[in-house]
């Protein structure tokens, strides 16, 4: 009586490309990347578009930055950190740069933003600006930033700026 060799059947290379060579080990992997990405989208970073003009040059119109809900848990937002504020839903929102901080009273001066009457030095404005006027409500209070956008060339009227509590600012935009 003749044995025959037993043959184990190799997988075709296709086949170890798409699914490697031990399936169930593929599968696991597969369902703990997905849940990894599930959870960072949900708690962690989420996609936001820029709409518009007002964060021109640093930002262009249409482009998707993420943003870090993580950001401000240990710390608040400092002076120059780019922040998305909810408006309204969960996906309407602004990007905006925090320049005033709470208790300050700010104004516009000459094209210079001022602080308890002294000018911001702010390096990423890059056009010249004419604004001149004091918000509102130019004492912010204990609880709220005062966010502008970096394209200053646009008159004040056409840009949202203002007050922003700290309850609506979601995180900081990751550059």
């Amino acid at each position: 009586m003749q044995t025959e060799p037993c043959q184990t059947r190799q997988p075709s290379w296709l086949r170890t490309i798409l699914i490697g060579r031990n399936p169930r080990r593929t599968l696991i992997r597969i369902v703990v990347i997905v849940v990894t990405c599930f959870l960072l989208r949900a708690f962690v970073v989420i996609p936001i578009r820029v709409s518009g003009p007002s964060m021109l040059p640093t930002y262009r119109a249409g482009s998707v930055n993420f943003v870090n809900r993580l950001a401000y848990l240990r710390q608040e937002p400092q002076r120059g950190d780019v922040v998305a504020i909810r408006l309204a839903g969960e996906s309407v929102m602004f990007m905006k740069r925090v320049i005033g901080l709470p208790g300050e009273t700010v104004s516009f001066s000459r094209g210079r933003f001022l602080i308890n009457g002294r000018p911001l030095d702010e390096p990423y404005v890059k056009f010249a600006c004419h604004w001149d006027f004091v918000p509102d409500s130019s004492k912010l209070s204990d609880d709220e930033y005062y966010v502008v956008g970096d394209n200053r060339t646009m008159p004040p009227t056409d840009h949202t700026q203002g007050g922003a509590k700290r309850e609506r600012i979601v995180g900081k935009v990751l550059r």
